[in-house]
């Protein structure tokens, strides 16, 4: 929903001559129905951002209609394991290193498995720009049940090294993220 991202996209596209149609839309809202082979959320897409639980599952129920019979459904998410044995506090510390956000008063509340932080970011333009998140951890029970609910078949749940995914990588509770392939 980032002007700034679709223009950059763009831009992007245009550098290496290609015609994509980038669509500015709520995932939350059906847009699509029956139309797509494959559905891709990378990088939280939006599914775990949203304050609720059902906004997530609305999310996933979109993308899910938008799927042609067989289709299939890729997308990253939180690994509701890796709370339990680190600190995620310490981990985004780490990340302000590697991404150039800041993370601060970070909470995590166990019985939500929500994570409440301050994130800075230098936009673009050079703008610093202050998000007040709330991110959903899930653990891969959740995730089987919320897409079985959904009518997939095939559910796949694989580590994922942020920015490298790999159907090689069995999840564990070092990965940040968990990778999912999700076929109806």
């Amino acid at each position: 929903m980032s002007e700034s991202q679709l223009k950059c996209a763009n831009e992007k596209a245009a550098a290496q001559s290609l015609k994509i149609d980038f669509q500015k839309h709520d995932a939350r809202i059906p847009h699509f129905s029956n139309l797509f082979d494959l559905v891709i959320m990378l990088c939280e897409g939006g599914f775990p951002l949203m304050e609720t639980d059902e906004m997530n599952f609305q999310i996933l129920q979109n993308a899910a209609n938008a799927l042609k019979p067989k289709g299939t459904l890729i997308f990253t998410t939180l690994n509701g394991l890796f709370p339990l044995f680190h600190s995620v506090k310490d981990f985004l510390a780490e990340e302000t290193i590697s991404n150039g956000a800041t993370y601060k008063d970070n909470t995590f509340n166990l019985m939500t498995f929500r994570d409440h932080n301050i994130t800075e970011v230098i936009d673009d333009s050079g703008n610093k720009k202050s998000l007040n998140c709330n991110e959903r951890y899930y653990v891969p029970s959740e995730i089987t049940w919320l897409l079985k609910s959904l009518n997939f078949k095939t559910i796949d749940i694989l580590g994922a090294k942020i920015g490298a995914f790999s159907r090689s990588d069995i999840l564990t509770t070092e990965d940040f993220e968990m990778l999912v392939i999700a076929e109806k």
